[in-house]
Order: C-alpha cells, then sequence, then structure tokens
C-alpha cells in the first residue's frame, strides 16, 4: 500500500468528508493523523520510515490545525490529532459528553520564533516589544530600531495551536490587532513574510530557514538548540491525542514516534527529541 501526504485544502476536504463515510476503524492497516502544521513535518518523516517497516499499513496525513486535528478526534474521523497545544478545558468536557477520554502523548519540544523578511535590519526585539507590535501599538518599524516603514503583522487563525501558545507565552491579555494578515499554517507565514520586507510574524523553529529571518527575543538567538537548554522565551511542548489508550496500528506508530528511531526525525523536521 502506498503512504499518502495530503496537504491541500480541497485533499483536506475531500479526506474529512471520505473519513466521515468510511472510518478508519473498519479497515485494518489504515491510519488517519489530522491537526497541526507544526507537527506535521515530524510526522512526515516518522510515517514515512514507519511505513518501509510496516508496509501493510496505510498512512494518510492531513494539516488542517491543532483545533480542527483535535475536532476530528472527538468527531470519529481521525484516529490521531496532531497538535501544538494541549487541549482546553472545553474540549476536554466536550469528548467528556461524548464518553471520550482522550490520550496525550508529548513527541518533542518546540520554539515559537518570531521572523521578519531577510531585508529587515531588525535584529531582536524584546517579547514587551513584540506584544506592542502584534497589538497594534508599535506600527512602524523606526520605533524599535528599524527603518521608517509600517509594519505589516502576520498571524495565525484561531484553529491553530500555535496561535493559542503565542497568546498566552507572548499576549497575555492582550489581543493581537485585528489588523493582522492571518494565515492557516506555518507555511502561510513564512510565504507571507518572505513576500513583504515589512512584515513580520510568527512560525515553529522547525519551519525556520532562509526565505526568512529569525529575531533574538530578549537577547536569546532563536535555534532549537536554545529550545533544547530551556533558555528560549517562546517554547513548548507538542503533542499527538489519541481518543483512548493507544492500541494496534496507532500504538504502533506511536511507540515508533517515540522510539530512538523515530525520535531523530524530530530532530531532522528541525525540533527538539524528547529527553535532549
Amino acid at each position: 500500500m502506498t503512504l499518502k501526504f495530503l496537504r491541500s485544502k480541497a485533499a483536506v476536504a475531500a479526506l474529512l468528508a471520505a473519513s466521515v463515510m468510511f472510518s478508519s476503524s473498519a479497515f485494518a492497516g489504515t491510519l488517519n493523523l489530522n491537526g497541526s502544521t507544526t507537527v506535521l513535518p515530524i510526522m512526515q518523516q516518522v510515517t514515512e520510515a514507519f511505513h518501509k517497516q510496516h508496509r501493510d499499513i496505510t498512512v494518510t496525513i492531513s494539516g488542517t490545525g491543532s483545533g480542527n486535528g483535535i475536532k476530528a478526534l472527538r468527531d470519529g474521523t481521525t484516529d490521531i490529532a496532531m497538535s501544538s497545544r494541549d487541549m482546553k478545558e472545553k474540549e476536554v468536557a466536550d469528548f467528556g459528553t461524548h464518553g471520550i477520554k482522550p490520550v496525550k502523548i508529548t513527541i518533542a519540544h518546540d520554539a515559537i520564533i518570531p521572523v521578519v523578511n531577510p531585508k529587515n535590519k531588525v535584529a531582536g526585539l524584546s517579547k514587551d516589544q513584540i506584544r506592542g507590535i502584534f497589538a497594534g501599538n508599535v506600527k512602524n518599524w523606526k520605533e524599535v530600531g528599524g527603518s521608517d516603514a509600517p509594519i505589516v503583522v502576520v498571524g495565525r487563525d484561531s484553529s491553530s495551536g500555535t496561535f493559542e501558545c503565542w497568546q498566552e507565552l507572548v499576549m497575555g491579555k492582550t489581543r493581537v490587532s485585528q489588523r493582522a494578515l492571518l494565515q492557516s499554517s506555518n507555511g502561510g507565514v513564512v510565504q507571507a513574510v518572505a513576500g513583504n520586507p515589512n512584515a513580520i510574524g510568527y512560525i515553529g523553529v522547525g519551519y525556520l530557514g532562509k526565505q526568512v529571518k529569525g529575531l533574538s527575543v530578549n537577547g536569546v538567538k532563536p535555534s532549537a538548540e536554545a529550545a533544547r537548554k530551556k533558555t528560549w522565551p517562546i517554547a513548548r511542548d507538542l503533542f499527538l491525542f489519541t481518543a483512548k489508550a493507544p492500541a494496534g496500528d496507532a500504538k504502533k506508530l506511536i511507540d515508533y514516534t517515540l522510539s530512538r528511531s523515530g525520535q531523530q526525525y524530530v530532530a531532522k523536521a528541525g525540533y527538539v527529541p524528547l529527553g535532549k
């Protein structure tokens, strides 16, 4: 059987529709993963290696956002939800009303990195400055040592676990400006910032590359190493969720993800393996 990676919105919609009609539990050897675009590159690499050892198991992955993955798990349209945040109390309660006790599995550590266009001369900001920018109170780059140019804020939509963590770890009780350009994925943020010299956004460390420039925060340079050492100011864990204790093919995949072999793909995806 073939390993499929579905990323487009059309493919995701088709997958979810198909999942309603054909529950994966009805077919032995089929697993669906849905959720966080931050966790997505990890699980793509993990499942590709896993499939080489378990060719009788077909794995389908969709990056639709943490909130959507958790909802799909509750609805029974995915076997494993990928999430870059913990479940909210109201989500746990919602699962409970459906007689479901979800199980959380931590698979990696991450750093959320504020990023700008490589042409931007600003190299670092404090958390207070970042909060001011994303709240819309700081509107020009010259206010934080940059050029005389308007700041374009690029954020994530509310279904994103990265959005939830950014709100908690950076914004606190302050809301992100309604003028922010919202993206549905880490990749979308990278493209938006790479295409606008005045833009600023935030991404998981695994998406940091040459297209954008990561900013230092409170004097700490962005890196997976900073996340590993717990010195990065905006750090979090990454999770998989199942609707009950993992069993069968789901347990095989999760066990592989947590194994020494599986964790090497966490590092290859640019994140921090467990135990590091």
